[in-house]
């Protein structure tokens, strides 16, 4: 996250919230860029975030692959749904022992744009039938697709990243309910500009 105060980028985390760390969480956002994860590890860091990623990532990448496939975190198959949901049901029952925060992107793929794309809700609805004590946690992420917005290279410069955390919803009712208010929160914090 400094390095990219270089190019003038600066960081808001508003979390208002006091959220217990002797539960397991469920952080549900939505996904702009890679730089929407450093913040959340930092940020999120005393409730142990673990990602649920796309293979590709657990090979290549010096220090993140390697803390992909040996930190906690799960690497799906986007291509094999079978596969995919069992490795998020093994890291919902892993949340749920060890009281840490399984961190998801249910859009599936960043948004070039900033807008928010659909939900797709299987790997949450996994998540939570396998982390029944679980907070929902959602945040709303702006302005991290401006880093990318040329590409790889040039990075764009003086980009301003928000990141808001919404009130934590307890995993309580059906599942279909809670992923629709956790949608709700995250895309009306969403400012498109």
């Amino acid at each position: 996250m400094r390095c990219t105060n270089l190019l003038g980028t600066r960081y808001t985390f508003r979390n208002p919230h006091d959220i217990p760390t002797d539960k397991p969480l469920i952080i549900t956002t939505n996904h702009q860029s890679m730089y929407d994860i450093p913040p959340i590890i930092w940020y999120m860091r005393k409730h142990h975030p673990k990602f649920v990623s796309k293979k590709e990532l657990g090979k290549g990448i010096p220090s993140v692959s390697f803390n992909l496939r040996h930190g906690g975190s799960v690497l799906i198959d986007r291509k094999d749904a079978k596969q995919a949901l069992q490795q998020i049901a093994v890291l919902g029952q892993y949340i749920e022992t060890h009281n840490r925060s399984a961190v998801i992107f249910p859009e599936g793929t960043r948004s070039r744009d900033g807008r928010p794309k659909p939900f797709k809700p299987m790997g949450l609805k996994t998540l939570l039938q396998n982390a029944p004590s679980a907070l929902v946690v959602p945040i709303s992420i702006n302005n991290s697709w401006k880093l990318l917005r040329y590409g790889k290279f040039p990075m764009g410069l003086g980009a301003h990243l928000h990141f808001q955390v919404h009130a934590p919803i307890p995993n309580m009712g059906e599942p279909e309910e809670i992923i629709a208010r956790t949608e709700a929160a995250i895309k009306k914090g969403i400012e498109i500009l």
